[in-house]
């Protein structure tokens, strides 16, 4: 990709986008500038991509733990944002649509213009504190930061939707916003290559309705069985909505529509 890559992060997405790029990655536990200046000496870089991140088994565990949550979601951002620009590097950040209350009746497709105004949960609010910060920082330093929601792909993980849906064989109706990890990772390619800057929204193109994805997965282990039950019956705080792509394919990337891609996944995640 030209630029040497440094991840920081051995989670789920940063494994994910290490796989992908070939690139440096990071386990290091970032507490401070000198921290992260460290394994930027040692990589030496020329893009740093932040996933480091906290959510625990589910978001619901940020409420237990708040100052964890913070320093990962949000001082941690900031730190590595600061040593990019100190070492002019690039920092692409991965952030998360889960910032957004959504009226269904009223509302249209979120852009990036729209500020976040989601606080029911620690977790959205710690992912606001930092993006926020980064985006004013972007309008003058190289910053991406791109936002990816309800990750779907095509292989078995705990953070894969998929797999938690097949688990937890209760679904909810409610159209959202997903990203397909594999378009994910073609994205951020393509906003680097690009060097673009600022917020994109990374979800495919449309909103999937969870029952939807269970046929397409039903159709390669028929045996499964699912019931599809009322969001509000779940009486959880939860963020459902829908991300518009528009700047996204403005870039030039193609977004592929979320309904063209159960098939795919479906097919391979099985053979996974």
């Amino acid at each position: 990709m030209g630029n040497k890559i440094l991840i920081f992060g051995k989670g789920y997405i940063g494994e994910r986008l290490q796989e992908a790029f070939g690139s440096g990655i990071s386990a290091k536990l970032i507490r401070s500038l000198e921290d992260a200046q460290k394994e930027i000496k040692k990589f030496k870089p020329g893009i740093i991509i932040n996933c480091i991140g906290h959510t625990g088994r589910n978001v619901d565990d940020c409420e237990l733990d708040k100052d964890r949550t913070l320093m990962a979601n949000a001082f941690v951002p900031i730190i590595l944002a600061e040593a990019a620009i100190r070492n002019n590097l690039k920092l692409v950040h991965i952030s998360t649509g889960c910032i957004f209350d959504y009226n269904y009746k009223k509302d249209k497709p979120i852009t990036e213009k729209r500020a976040p105004d989601f606080f029911g949960l620690f977790y959205s609010r710690s992912k606001i504190y930092a993006e926020r910060a980064l985006e004013i920082l972007s309008q003058r330093f190289n910053i991406l930061i791109p936002r990816l929601r309800i990750p779907l792909d095509d292989r078995p993980h705990p953070r894969n939707i998929l797999t938690k849906l097949i688990n937890c064989k209760r679904v909810i109706h409610l159209p959202n916003s997903v990203t397909y990890i594999p378009d994910f990772i073609k994205a951020v390619s393509h906003l680097i290559k690009t060097d673009a800057r600022g917020i994109f929204n990374v979800v495919n193109k449309g909103a999937l309705r969870f029952p939807d994805l269970m046929e397409a997965y039903k159709k390669y282990a028929p045996e499964f069985e699912y019931e599809v039950i009322d969001f509000k019956k779940l009486n959880l705080e939860r963020t459902n909505l829908i991300l518009s792509t528009r700047k996204l394919e403005n870039s030039g990337f193609k977004v592929r529509p979320i309904k063209e891609v159960l098939e795919e996944c479906a097919r391979n995640y099985v053979k996974h």
